[in-house]
């Protein structure tokens, strides 16, 4: 991966990242989980996430299983999801790949 020169290639090399991590899940896991507990589902997932991510790094435990990094990728892709779900574009699009 190439350095970025500028905090907007940062910005998108990051958001190209969340972007193959959505599709990949997606393509896992569909849409069903997001549709039946709706945008509150996705505000516990990501509390889930961010009490992981809170007990790593208080703890400086070493997870065995998702770096943190990912864990910041996981909370990144279910904003991004929450914000297609109010718009009502989760709901309604599908994957083009």
């Amino acid at each position: 991966m190439k350095e970025p020169h500028s905090l907007e290639e940062a910005f998108e090399t990051v958001a190209k990242e969340l972007e193959a991590v959505f599709v990949k899940k997606h393509k896992d896991y569909g849409k069903g989980n997001i549709l039946e507990t709706k945008e509150l589902g996705i505000a516990f997932r990501l509390s889930d996430k961010l009490n992981r991510l809170k007990h790593l790094l208080t703890t400086g435990n070493k997870p065995s299983h998702e770096s943190v990094e990912d864990s910041w990728v996981d909370i990144g892709v279910y904003a991004i999801i929450a914000v297609m779900y109010k718009r009502g574009w989760f709901q309604k699009l599908k994957l083009k790949k």
